[in-house]
């Protein structure tokens, strides 16, 4: 619901803040007085469009804030997480800014979004309905939604949505299957050639690393023997040299001759010699050993090489790597496959798309027979809240049309429309053209009582439903106005006391004087909230006009006990 609403410099309004409760909330004012003001203001801070001349006189820029509780699970919720914007919990706060040259700015919870985002949030939290407002009720795309929402399963739509689009992947997956076969078939004769080609080089994973190795290997195979040899020279004597194993024994023995006179001390000496003669000796081995795989390892050279650079060869041809040459013959054999299978995977595909689409229709078609049930009960349902609106010869009629089949889509076979006749003998038609100002209001109204539950949006605002009317009929739309607002949170502007009468709270819109300097004045739009005596007084002067009699404040007592 709409928590607060802070107006900075906007027309006549100066500074103007706030404060929404539950239940219903009746806006009075004498004509002038700056209610329609109050709408535009909240309608910028929900995304409607700024039009010239809302900036006050003499401001650089005016802005409106509105605060709105939302709960976790409120649609809200999931757009501001497409949008990455961090929800503050229980809170949702929308602000525009309009610079006097009528560029604006939105914000949502102070972070700077689009005004296409603002609105899509301002949607889903709040309808300002007046009798030339385009959005809500009044746009033809979203009565389908109602209607569905109207059925009291929103799992169908779901599950049709979803069936589209399985019907859609399996014609997708078809139509690539066809492409992928006719490419297939036009390069038939390259890919039987390239296919050879890789089968007969008959590339393996990691194997260009691995001849890269081995021809490093016997291209230093000279230098690698001639340091290996030399080494083990060192170790064993072979150049006439004491070798490192002698040296060692000659160590231990001197050493051996003189423990008795040292104790334990020389033996962590003694253990690492021992340590010392056995790690040299598998040196020497393990050197050795080295020496006589170098001269029997690898093979020829030339081998090695032409086999390279065979395979680096093959992989430039088709611009890739020696190390993707493996899945590239793999790709090439399955394209070439399709050729001889393709037909039995198109029949394949071709069977699952006649499925999806056979369950798409299925259960389109339960949809559009709930859809059928439901519109007879909302047509009966608001027939019944016309006549007491004053609308008794009015006709409202729910037009359901089956759609083309290439029209058809993740809603459905068919396309919707709220349509009205005013007039007996007269063809239904759109809300927004045929109804007049004051009817269009309660029509709505009364599209309202009937929807109250399928909508997500917490609060509702009219602006003069009660247009054109009075007795009975402005007593019928306090008494809708009301119970509706035992579903949500309703704000209506109105001139009709019956109408302020059935109100939770209410506030006076009313001008007053500003001076703003030692001669000059200027005029203000202020909102004033009414106690119990203030009510009785603004009701009694709904009632009489400019003079307030005894009579007109008795009949506003009357009208608030009623």
């Amino acid at each position: 619901m709409l928590v607060s609403l802070s107006i900075r410099d906007i027309v006549l309004i100066d500074r103007l803040d706030l404060t929404f409760h539950d239940g219903l909330c009746a806006l009075t004012g004498e004509t002038g007085a700056g209610k329609s003001i109050l709408l535009d203001a909240l309608g910028l801070a929900v995304g409607n469009r700024s039009v010239s001349g809302l900036v006050r006189r003499d401001a650089k820029q005016a802005s409106v804030t509105a605060v709105f509780d939302v709960d976790q699970n409120h649609p809200s919720g999931r757009i501001l997480a497409e949008h990455d914007i961090e929800a503050e919990p229980g809170s949702l706060v929308l602000r525009r800014i309009v610079a006097a040259d009528n560029r604006s700015r939105a914000y949502v919870n102070d972070q700077a979004v689009s005004i296409g985002l603002l609105r899509r949030l301002g949607d889903c939290l709040i309808e300002i309905q007046g009798q030339f407002e385009q959005r809500g009720l009044l746009d033809g795309a979203t009565h389908r939604s109602l209607l569905d929402a109207f059925t009291g399963d929103p799992t169908r739509t779901t599950k049709v949505a979803d069936l589209w689009d399985a019907w859609r992947g399996a014609l997708a997956s078809r139509d690539l299957a066809h492409q992928d076969l006719a490419q297939a078939r036009s390069d038939e004769g390259y890919l039987r050639h390239s296919v050879e080609e890789l089968e007969a080089l008959d590339p393996h994973a990691g194997e260009e690393e691995e001849l890269a190795e081995r021809r490093k290997l016997l291209l230093n195979r000279g230098q690698l023997v001639e340091a290996v040899n030399a080494a083990v020279n060192d170790l064993t004597g072979g150049n006439g040299q004491a070798s490192a194993e002698d040296a060692l024994v000659g160590a231990r023995r001197r050493l051996e001759r003189v423990t008795a006179a040292a104790g334990d001390r020389l033996d962590p000496a003694l253990g690492a010699l021992d340590r010392a003669m056995a790690e040299t000796e598998d040196a020497v081995g393990r050197l050795q050993s080295l020496a006589s795989d170098i001269d029997v390892e690898g093979g020829s050279l030339v081998d090695i090489e032409d086999r390279y650079f065979a395979l680096r060869d093959m992989a430039r041809k088709h611009g890739t790597e020696v190390e993707n040459l493996t899945a590239l013959r793999a790709s090439l054999s399955a394209r070439l496959a399709t050729i001889d299978s393709g037909g039995e995977a198109l029949e394949r595909l071709e069977r699952e798309c006649e499925a999806a689409r056979e369950a798409y229709v299925k259960q389109a078609k339960t949809l559009s027979k709930a859809r059928r049930i439901a519109a007879k009960d909302l047509d009966r349902k608001i027939a019944a809240e016309l006549p007491p609106l004053k609308l008794d010869r009015a006709i409202f009629h729910t037009r359901i049309d089956a759609l083309d089949d290439d029209e058809w889509g993740a809603s459905g076979l068919e396309r919707v429309a709220f349509e009205v006749a005013t007039n007996p003998g007269t063809a239904p038609g759109p809300l927004a053209r045929i109804a007049s100002g004051g009817e269009l209001a309660r029509f709505l109204l009364a599209l309202k009582v009937v929807l109250a539950g399928t909508s997500p949006v917490g609060a509702l605002v009219f602006d003069e439903v009660d247009s054109g009317v009075g007795g009975a009929t402005a007593h019928a739309v306090g008494e809708r106005l009301a119970r509706l607002a035992k579903e949500r949170q309703i704000l209506v502007v109105t001139h009709s006391p019956q109408v302020a009468a059935r109100a939770d709270y209410h506030m006076q819109v009313r001008k007053t004087t500003l001076n703003s300097g030692s001669k000059k004045q200027s005029t203000a739009t202020e909102v004033l909230p009414l106690g119990t005596g203030d009510r009785r007084e603004e009701l009694a002067r709904m009632l009489s006009g400019a003079e307030i009699t005894d009579e007109a404040r008795a009949a506003a007592d009357r009208l608030m006990g009623a």
